[in-house]
């Protein structure tokens, strides 16, 4: 089952390559997706009784993200088809293979119980999602792709040397071949704590670089701001919630070693100054991409934050992962749909999107409202819970700054962001041909709804295998 989650996504990208031009490639998405999907809910009801040596195994921690990404994906994979059928001057054959092997690959990474193993699977990545940037075939973009593969080609440089560090570290601790992450956990005590930390901090800059951490994010508002919506949803809901399940997975590496409380001040600090840098440059911003790509950079912060706080914070924070991932994606497709409407994406160009677009123009507006953290959506569960954790707990320093970091974002983004969808569209703006359909919005609402429903209420069954993967972050398993 679990070789299955990485190959069907990988036989559809064959298909796709090899069957003729034409839109009716543009099929295999969305039926791939489902089947994916269906394949990873199965598998969260098998996997865990695998035997721990296994090579590749779901285990609570990879089955949460990989369920967060299946379901991310299957919406973009819906709102392709209509989507690309706008685009036809450009080859569709590269951007399914492309888009269907990420999938594969954040599978390999869910389901790898390898340090090593895992790393191939980020760096491929990296390399599967090179080619998407690229799709619009212009300067920008052609300078976002390379900024993208060379900055996150550092980081994952530095991510591979924090892995030989912590092998290094499991040598020198008496666990031989192979070093499967759980034995690692296992015999984590053993290891010298001076190999860990290093390792740690080099992973931290490692995976923190593809999650788009400050100040390591710098590929990120060119990379989202040329690139279009539903790769910029894949990005920020996708990528970076497979690096964070990276990095978690060596965080927990250290708490089994004793030493969560050094890799928990780190990711504090972290957290808070992401958010304080996208603050910075969420105010008067100019462009509606490169404010999302704000917006992610404060959500990874957030994601880091809380699992720095630790305890009912973890859980809180693995939560967001999904709130994020649906906020984003629509945020990003509906800004998708407003951008081809007036044919630019500076905020001078764009004003009275809901009357130009009703549904994707509210379908924004509410998505505004939930990435803030307002109720009832699933983000003001996350960061409530996460903020009340530190500040119950007696952190009410780090508490307060959180909050008033998320204060001030709330205003920033809100002051850039409401006068594009309120009042009355310019005379003068660019109105092109492009109108709301029922396959371009469709997904925002289903995304929308489901932010709502996990805000308002969460099924047993997830609480169980969150509360299983927070224990697993910690290094308790």
């Amino acid at each position: 089952m679990n070789i299955a989650l990485i190959n069907l996504p990988l036989l559809a990208a064959a298909i796709v390559w090899f069957m003729k031009p034409g839109m009716h490639r543009a099929k295999v998405l969305p039926v791939a997706a489902s089947a994916h999907l269906v394949l990873v809910v199965i598998a969260l009801t098998h996997s865990f009784h695998l035997k721990p040596d296994a090579w590749f195994r779901l285990d609570p921690l990879g089955g949460w993200i990989l369920l967060v990404v299946s379901t991310l994906f299957t919406i973009c994979a819906f709102y392709a088809p209509s989507y690309l059928a706008l685009r036809t001057e450009r080859d569709f054959g590269i951007f399914g293979v492309a888009m269907l092997s990420f999938l594969g690959m954040a599978s390999l990474v869910a389901t790898s119980r390898h340090p090593g193993v895992l790393w191939v699977g980020m760096e491929a990545m990296t390399l599967t999602t090179t080619p998407l940037l690229y799709y619009n075939h212009n300067k920008r973009s052609l300078e976002a792709t390379w900024k993208y593969l060379l900055i996150c080609s550092v980081g994952m440089a530095l991510a591979l040397l924090g892995t030989f560090f912590v092998a290094y570290a499991a040598q020198l601790g008496g666990l031989g071949e192979p070093i499967y992450i759980d034995r690692l956990v296992q015999h984590a005590a053993s290891m010298p704590a001076p190999w860990l930390k290093a390792g740690f901090v080099l992973l931290l800059v490692g995976y923190g670089t593809k999650m788009g951490l400050a100040p390591m994010h710098t590929w990120k508002p060119d990379a989202y701001g040329e690139t279009p919506g539903i790769v910029g949803t894949i990005l920020a809901g996708g990528v970076t919630s497979m690096a964070f399940l990276s990095l978690m997975r060596m965080f927990s590496i250290l708490c089994a070693a004793g030493l969560g409380d050094f890799g928990r001040e780190l990711m504090v600090a972290m957290g808070l100054l992401s958010m304080a840098w996208a603050f910075v440059f969420m105010i008067r911003q100019g462009d509606l991409r490169r404010l999302l790509a704000y917006s992610s950079v404060e959500h990874m912060g957030i994601l880091v934050f809380g699992v720095g706080i630790g305890g009912k914070a973890t859980l809180f924070a693995l939560f967001h992962v999904a709130a994020n991932a649906l906020i984003k994606s629509v945020l990003f497709l509906g800004s998708g749909n407003i951008v081809r409407s007036f044919s630019s994406k500076s905020l001078a160009d764009v004003t009275g999107a809901i009357r130009r677009l009703p549904v994707s123009g509210w379908c924004f507006l509410l998505g505004f409202v939930a990435v803030v953290g307002s109720p009832p959506f699933a983000p003001f569960t996350s960061i409530f819970g996460i903020a009340s954790a530190a500040l119950g707990g007696g952190r009410i320093l780090v508490g307060t700054a959180f909050l008033v970091l998320l204060g001030g974002i709330f205003v920033a983004m809100g002051s850039v962001v409401l006068p594009v969808l309120q009042g009355t569209p310019n005379p003068a703006a660019v109105r092109t041909h492009y109108e709301d359909t029922f396959g371009l919005t469709a997904p925002l609402v289903g995304a929308l709804v489901l932010a709502l429903a996990l805000g308002l209420w969460l099924p047993g069954p997830l609480m169980t295998l969150l509360s299983k993967a927070a224990l697993l972050v910690e290094g308790r398993p």
